[in-house]
């Protein structure tokens, strides 16, 4: 089955075909860096993720770019801020660094670069310049704004007709402009105060002067990029004029989308992208999670909380292009349907890897159960990446595994009986179906790590790191035992468990379960 994807550009599902064959070119739409990310961009980041390795595993090599916006009137709000620094730049790099260390955490395969705005002024110039000199753009007062009128096609991905597009830009720049919907792309001198108390967290003061960020020279004196045209410079930079796939948020369809196309085939004469994927809003108590709102929940808290593997499995529950909601429900959900599909991994691995697993045992249906969820990941996949059912595939795999397990415990008695799933329950010595169990567990592993989940406990998230520190914390322990220190080595025991973190011991020394299931350790 060919991959179909829903176009925003078309309306419609259509086959995939980017230019080259063989290669992919992604754009994502990054984060501007003025707030600590959430699960709303958590929800993004992992759903272009998942399309990156899934187009990878279907055989393209893909080049994916994702920006940061680090040149904005948001992030010169929180300058003095929380020790976040002392100008523009100092508080974009500390985000960034969060940022990152975020990503990481979540399990993301890195983009082939992250360009900033601010690294990409002299390509933001040119571009503007070959607008202007094209007749697309006119200076106004130091200023520089796209002329809509002059774009035939302006409004085609958004619908809408120019003569009722609401005024773009703030206050100050309407006098400025020849039609309400023009949009800036150069912006004379620093951030606006107005603009910049705009975005202040309540309470905060200044203490003095607002700043007014960054500045750079340009042919029409000093001043900053405007916010459309940077993602058209980084992503013609690193990628090229026509990009295969563009994703972003369904709140960005209007107007930066819409603007992005018209000044990257303004200046080009080429189309800008050829399918324009939209990430659906993720909803909190019927609004948009967002930082402006204030109703979020970090990606470090939520990571620290459930774990990089539940967290994955929540945000996969959903296809890309549905709203999902955040609760303590669906959380709680995704909490029992990632230990569905980690305990039956685990005793399938034991069993495959266990002497019961026999070379003549053969059990056809669950063989058949397995290659049919392949099928069925397959299909979802295709489908323009439908991860809710593609879940739902690896769920069924790690049913037909239990069912295997169940009818075919090798029996004490030597006796036979019917199992309920239909199989018959083997006899004393015959054991399980090895080929069948090592294509469960391979299927449960190849596919999982499509949605990015680690059976593993190959994770580059926080629980990879406090299975780390478990480790530690129970060698420490084991030494205290040696030692005849057995109230401290208990007292070690009793606090991993006030956190939730299960420890057994055996003859072969401790286990544990961390509290989000992330893995468990012998």
């Amino acid at each position: 089955m060919t991959l179909h994807v829903t176009n925003t550009l078309t309306g419609e599902t259509e086959p995939f075909e980017p230019q080259d064959p063989e290669h992919v070119l992604l754009y994502y739409c990054g984060l501007t860096v003025s707030d600590p990310p959430h699960l709303g961009h958590a929800r993004s980041w992992v759903h272009v993720d998942v399309m990156h390795r899934w187009l990878e595993f279907i055989g393209y090599d893909v080049r994916h770019v994702e920006n940061f916006t680090d040149v904005n009137e948001k992030i010169v709000a929180r300058v003095g801020e929380d020790d976040l620094g002392e100008d523009e730049a100092d508080v974009a790099e500390t985000y960034i660094g969060r940022t990152l260390a975020d990503m990481r955490s979540l399990n993301l395969l890195r983009a082939e670069v992250y360009p900033r705005v601010s690294e990409h002024v002299p390509e933001i110039i040119d571009l503007v310049e070959t607008l202007v000199e094209k007749d697309y753009a006119y200076e106004s007062n130091g200023s520089v704004y796209f002329d809509v009128t002059a774009f035939e096609d302006y409004g085609t991905l958004s619908n809408q007709d120019i003569d009722e597009i609401e005024s773009q830009g703030d206050p100050d720049e309407r006098s400025e402009k020849r039609h309400p919907a023009d949009f800036a792309l150069w912006k004379a001198d620093g951030v606006d105060a107005d603009a910049v108390a705009e975005h202040r967290h309540e309470g905060v003061d200044h203490g003095g002067d607002p700043p007014a960020g960054q500045t750079w020279d340009s042919p029409w004196g000093e001043g900053r990029p405007g916010w459309h045209i940077e993602c058209s410079a980084m992503s013609m930079t690193h990628l090229d004029e026509t990009l295969d796939i563009h994703v972003g948020g369904r709140d960005l369809v209007f107007p930066h989308h819409e603007n992005e196309i018209a000044q990257s085939e303004a200046a080009t004469g080429e189309r800008f992208a050829n399918y324009w994927l939209h990430c659906e809003l993720f909803q909190m108590d019927d609004e948009k999670m967002s930082s402006s709102l204030g109703n979020f929940v970090t990606v470090d808290e939520a990571v620290d909380r459930w774990g990089t593997n539940v967290l994955r499995t929540f945000l996969t529950a959903g296809s890309y292009n549905s709203t999902q909601l955040y609760s303590d429900e669906t959380i709680a959900e995704a909490e029992e349907r990632w230990d569905q599909l980690e305990r039956a991994h685990e005793a399938a691995a034991e069993a495959v890897d266990s002497p019961d697993a026999r070379t003549k045992v053969e059990d056809e249906q669950f063989r058949a159960a397995v290659e049919t969820a392949r099928d069925e990941f397959r299909m979802a996949m295709n489908d323009d990446f439908n991860t809710r059912e593609a879940q739902s595939a690896l769920l069924s795999i790690a049913s037909a595994a239990n069912r295997h397990l169940e009818a075919y415990e090798p029996a004490v008695g030597g006796s036979e009986s019917e199992s309920e799933s239909g199989s018959e329950k083997a006899d004393d010595g015959k054991g399980y179906d090895y080929r069948g169990l090592r294509q469960a567990v391979d299927a449960l592993e190849e596919l999982g790590s499509i949605l990015g989940l680690s059976f593993t406990g190959d994770t580059t998230g926080n629980a990879a790191l406090a299975g780390d520190v478990v480790d530690l914390v129970l060698d420490v322990r084991e030494r205290e035992r040696d030692s005849g220190n057995y109230e401290r080595a208990d007292d070690l025991r009793d606090e991993l468990e006030a956190l939730g973190i299960e420890v057994q011991d055996t003859d072969e020394g401790p286990t544990y379960r961390l509290p989000s299931g992330e893995g468990e350790k012998e």
